[in-house]
């Protein structure tokens, strides 16, 4: 590799998180390290103050392509866009919890250049229960995630610029746009990339969607789901998949006393999440 330190372009993309947007970008220009970095933010039409809170830092701005939004369009621009030679993706609403986060989450880059590392996601503090228990179950010390088929997240990343110039994102997915090119290009072939998780690498993001954001989100991962990896689920399987984990959020809840009132909500959620993944793999 060089004893020459790479240079870094931490891509902020931006919409409508004037609550969050300073605490991610304060602690941003707050970590401790060696690697030379800018930040790039992409605002995509805020209609609060994000873009004017994000403009009182000393950030460079690019701007989404023109038209309907398409992820992989606004990561490609944002690659091509960027001047170092890691790229860092981190949502504006993904907070670094530490001074370190940055050298965490690029450590296995200066080991290996064919490696897609991803962080730590805790849920904030205003998290519901179920929202909690979803988030340390899918991230935590990574023991449960291991035991999926594949699993990723692009919210707060990094890899080496050239594997994206390389291999651009594909720009036609309107969801997992993420997992779809990190599973093509993570497959057994000439040269793949590796996933690495870096669960020391932490940054504090969850959402409460309400049932009807958790049903268009869901769809939308369904219909992602099939054009990745060919899913086409039954109704029954959906529909046991959401009894098993009703019966381990009720698990979770009982052990939390102050958790029950959620107890009657578990099964609704889970049968939203599950027929809107159901419906997703049909859509046409």
């Amino acid at each position: 590799m060089g004893n020459d330190r790479p240079s870094a372009s931490i891509l902020v993309r931006a919409r409508n998180d004037e609550k969050l947007v300073a605490r991610t970008l304060e602690a941003i220009f707050a970590q401790e390290t060696q690697l030379g970095y800018e930040v790039v933010v992409c605002d995509d039409g805020s209609g609060d103050r994000t873009r004017e809170i994000a403009a009182g830092f000393p950030v460079r701005f690019v701007e989404r392509p023109e038209g309907p939004y398409k992820p992989g369009r606004t990561l490609n621009r944002l690659v091509r866009e960027a001047k170092g030679d890691i790229v860092v993706f981190n949502n504006s609403d993904a907070v670094p919890l530490d001074a370190h986060w940055l050298d965490e989450l690029t450590k296995p880059l200066l080991e290996d250049r064919r490696v897609f590392s991803f962080a730590n996601q805790l849920p904030r503090a205003d998290a519901k229960a179920l929202v909690r228990k979803d988030s340390l179950r899918a991230f935590g010390d990574g023991k449960v995630q291991a035991t999926w088929r594949f699993f990723f997240s692009l919210a707060s990343s990094a890899t080496w610029r050239k594997n994206l110039l390389d291999v651009p994102f594909d720009e036609r997915i309107q969801y997992s746009e993420d997992v779809e090119w990190a599973w093509r290009n993570s497959r057994p072939g000439r040269d793949p990339v590796k996933i690495a998780y870096c669960p020391a690498a932490r940054v504090e993001h969850s959402h409460n969607y309400t049932l009807r954001e958790l049903a268009k989100r869901f769809c939308g991962e369904g219909a992602a789901d099939r054009a990745i990896f060919g899913d086409r689920p039954s109704l029954v399987r959906e529909l046991a998949g959401a009894a098993r984990e009703t019966l381990r959020d009720w698990a979770y809840l009982a052990a939390r006393p102050r958790d029950w009132p959620e107890m009657p909500s578990a099964p609704v959620r889970r049968l939203v999440q599950r027929v809107s993944h159901w419906a997703g793999t049909r859509r046409k």
